[in-house]
């Protein structure tokens, strides 16, 4: 059977970032920037190097800074034509979408991932698609969706994205139960939601890439609540886990930075500053001096 090809993406981008508050009373925390770029930038970026053409943003209330984010906007592009500025035009396209690439769906009640994902179920009809998360932006040679669409191509079925965390922190996350580890895939024979850490069924966490069949919105059509009485994403998938060759981890190559924390965020700044060529030695050198600062005042 051929497997068909993942063109299509959903960004839930529902939640109100109060962890960031106040920054996010009047902005988007997908609009907050690290280093240069906001976050939903480095995402829309993934999908696009992973060949996604369809780009589906579950929303709320108070995204239209996002939405106009991905829009042309002729007064400043003709700024910077007037004033000779063609570098910045070319970072500017980057931002721009076509026309019908980009579709908005609604999520009105904030019931949890799973009930955003299940939102976008008639813009993804029957065909796969991939979710990602914005918060986990993920540091790579080659991009992580990237990675997951090349196994993809190989085992088909559902296929998330996971990494090792330390026993403690499991109740956090969403964890794989393993039913064979071949290497950086995985088969996987169930999924627990945030165990506590003496009941988790390994330490491999699942982060926020996916590739998922359309079967997964026949789960959610169950409206089934989970965890903290939310409709989980990880419950639909661990449905079909339960029969063999229906669901796979894959262990990523990168780094996964947490920006829906505050120190996560914070630690993405640093790694992500200290890669830029342009900013490397000031930044890097600013740091040593701080560093030597706080070692003399110790």
């Amino acid at each position: 059977m051929k497997i068909k090809k993942v063109t299509k993406a959903v960004f839930p981008v529902a939640g109100m970032g109060t962890r960031f508050l106040p920054a996010t009373k009047s902005i988007p925390k997908e609009i907050m920037t690290l280093v240069d770029r906001p976050l939903i930038q480095y995402a829309i970026d993934e999908a696009r190097a992973a060949g996604i053409k369809e780009f589906i943003f579950v929303t709320s209330r108070g995204k239209s800074a996002l939405e106009d984010y991905f829009d042309h906007s002729p007064e400043l592009e003709s700024a910077l034509r007037k004033a000779g500025k063609d570098q910045l035009l070319e970072v500017l396209k980057d931002t721009n979408m076509d026309s019908g690439a980009i579709a908005y769906v609604r999520q009105n009640r904030a019931m949890g991932l799973g009930h955003a994902v299940w939102c976008a179920r008639r813009l993804i009809g029957n065909e796969p698609f991939a979710v990602l998360l914005p918060d986990d932006v993920i540091a790579a040679e080659k991009p992580c969706l990237q990675q997951m669409v090349e196994a993809y191509e190989q085992t088909g079925g559902n296929m998330v994205a996971a990494m090792e965390v330390p026993p403690h922190m499991a109740s956090a996350y969403g964890v794989l139960d393993v039913a064979e580890d071949m290497g950086s895939i995985l088969q996987v024979k169930g999924m627990v939601e945030k165990p506590k850490a003496d009941e988790a069924p390994s330490n491999l966490a699942v982060i926020g890439r996916y590739i998922l069949t359309p079967k997964i919105m026949t789960n959610l059509n169950k409206m089934k609540q989970g965890a903290g009485g939310e409709i989980q994403l990880t419950d639909a998938i661990a449905e079909e886990a339960a029969t063999p060759g229906k669901v796979f981890g894959f262990r990523f190559r990168g780094q996964r930075y947490d920006c829906g924390s505050k120190a996560g965020f914070l630690q993405a700044t640093v790694a992500f500053g200290l890669s830029r060529p342009d900013l490397r030695d000031e930044f890097g050198s600013y740091l040593q001096d701080l560093m030597a600062l706080q070692r003399a005042a110790q």
